[in-house]
């Protein structure tokens, strides 16, 4: 764009046109009234001059009049004649001959009745006796001179027959007379309109080089005071919109554009700082959906598992069921022919051989009625009666059930509670039943003996209460991590377990609205954390229970 057009299209541009033509219009209508203003005054100052040179021909030669002396009035019109601004005097009678004229040429001529000075009395019938003070004059022009038109101002005064003129005889009807005659007066405005020209001319110059000297101050106005902020704010806005979000304007006024210049600012910093967030979330987003991808991974599991174990609870419920009664029969009879052989005083080797089988059927009897009722338990998804219990209580119960236990493996037991007892809304015995389980697999775990931490807290931030149980065993491969929970899963020798210990341990603390996790580290031991809401929600445990009975 050229760079004319780029100056006619600011808003700078167009506030100055505006003010120069608001400023052109009042010093036009000024100048418009101060020049008609002083023409007005001026006419009125040449229209009473007049008046005063007819008033003064009237009195110089009414004393010739009176003694009938017309030379001694002509010579005086002709010598006021000679003045400067008097064009033509004449006198004419009252038929419109012209008995006297400066001009010569015009002396015995009839006027034409139908002019401008006849018509103000001549045109109504009779014709009136005295003309107006306001209509005695009227401009003509003059445009017989060859250096143009003249504007002249004729007074036209008429001469009245007055009782002073009859009565010395002079007049041939004094009677019925009442207008002896008529004085014309023509001044030259020549003169006049000069002035005026002059004067407007001179206005004319003094605004021309006023509105000049008040647009360039109006110029360097708009300049520093409007045209250099709009073009800090225009850079400013490109510079943003190219990506500079470091770009700021300098601003040292306290106006309204000082204000935008604040706001600017104010703005591109909020934009920087966005845009640095928007930097950072995108730099992270693949960490982040990493994460979101683990926690959905961890979820599905939890969700399969959950579903891995409803499936197995209803097959082990039904297992167990089948396989209790004849168990019980087997175990019954066994025991009963057991009896019966060591009522012998003596017997046989063949019988002894018999007793030690039937002891071998007892003894895996009793370990297959121990494997059904750990099905029956781990299928058995009612809960009992929910109540506060303080959480100290249902853990120093739990390691009173193992303390002889703990003994014979040389295992040192230390706890932590809290300062303050902490109620938990739960089914004590469910619960005791799960930490016995997690103390007794942490016992176990440690063969040679150790150490077994059992520490109660209650998290600050949302009131969770924290039980962790730390033990200085073998330790867990990572790879069964994932797997511990679920059921019939070991890694014990043959015989020394099915894997459904763990599990009950799960879906108790599930039951309770909890969860448990596990850090653990081969050679190092295995901490189990459980957690419990801080609050008892009662409703969603009783949504939960209604949904297993159903």
């Amino acid at each position: 764009m050229p760079p004319i057009k780029r100056v006619v299209r600011t808003l700078s541009f167009k506030l100055f046109i505006l003010l120069i033509g608001m400023l052109m219009i009042l010093f036009g209508v000024y100048m418009y009234t101060t020049i008609s203003n002083q023409s007005d005054q001026m006419m009125d100052m040449v229209v009473h001059n007049a008046n005063a040179t007819t008033d003064l021909i009237r009195s110089s030669i009414h004393y010739s009049m009176m003694v009938h002396r017309k030379e001694d009035a002509y010579q005086i019109i002709e010598q006021i004649g000679r003045e400067p601004e008097v064009r033509d005097i004449r006198l004419y009678n009252k038929a419109g001959v012209i008995t006297y004229s400066t001009n010569p040429d015009e002396i015995k001529k009839r006027v034409d009745m139908q002019a401008d000075a006849c018509v103000i009395c001549h045109d109504v019938t009779p014709p009136i006796h005295a003309i107006p003070h306001d209509s005695r004059w009227r401009i003509i022009s003059d445009g017989n001179r060859s250096a143009g038109v003249t504007r002249i101002l004729e007074l036209t005064t008429p001469i009245e027959n007055e009782a002073s003129c009859y009565d010395v005889g002079c007049h041939p009807s004094p009677d019925d007379v009442t207008i002896l005659g008529v004085l014309d007066v023509m001044i030259s405005l020549e003169s006049v309109d000069a002035n005026i020209a002059q004067a407007r001319q001179q206005m004319l110059l003094s605004a021309v080089v006023l509105i000049i000297v008040v647009s360039a101050i109006f110029g360097f106005v708009i300049i520093f005071s409007v045209r250099r902020p709009v073009k800090k704010l225009v850079n400013a806005t490109r510079e943003v919109a190219a990506g500079n979000l470091d770009y700021e304007i300098e601003y040292g006024t306290s106006d309204e554009l000082g204000d935008l210049a604040r706001s600017f600012n104010i703005m591109t910093r909020e934009l920087k700082e966005a845009h640095r967030e928007i930097t950072e979330w995108s730099d992270t987003l693949e960490e982040k959906v990493k994460q979101k991808t683990e926690a959905l991974k961890k979820a599905q599991s939890q969700l399969v598992q959950i579903e891995k174990m409803a499936s197995l609870g209803k097959l082990s419920a039904s297992v167990a069921h089948e396989l209790n009664n004849p168990l019980e029969g087997i175990l019954t009879y066994a025991k009963l022919i057991a009896k019966r052989l060591r009522k012998r005083d003596e017997l046989s080797e063949i019988m002894q051989e018999m007793l030690d089988d039937v002891e071998l059927i007892i003894n895996e009897t009793e370990r297959s009625g121990n494997i059904v009722k750990n099905l029956l338990l781990f299928s058995r998804k009612q809960v009992g009666d929910f109540e506060t219990v303080p959480i100290t209580t249902i853990v120093e119960k739990a390691t009173r059930l193992v303390q002889h236990h703990l003994k014979i493996s040389k295992v040192e037991l230390k706890t932590e509670y809290p300062d303050d007892d902490i109620g938990l809304y739960c089914d004590s015995n469910q619960v005791q039943q799960a930490l016995v389980a997690l103390f007794v697999n942490a016992a176990e775990a440690m063969p040679d003996g150790g150490e077994l931490s059992v520490k109660v807290e209650k998290q600050s931030e949302d009131g969770d209460i924290v039980i962790k149980i730390s033990d200085t065993g073998m330790g867990i491969a990572e790879e069964d991590i994932p797997h511990i929970f679920e059921p019939f899963f070991t890694r014990k020798k043959e015989g020394k377990g099915v894997g459904l210990g763990l599990s009950i341990v799960y879906g108790i603390i599930e039951r309770h609205g909890g969860h448990i996790t596990v850090d653990s580290e081969l050679g190092v031991g295995t901490t189990f954390t459980i957690t419990f809401p801080a609050t008892a929600h009662k409703d969603k445990r009783t949504e939960k229970e209604n949904e297993i009975h159903n």
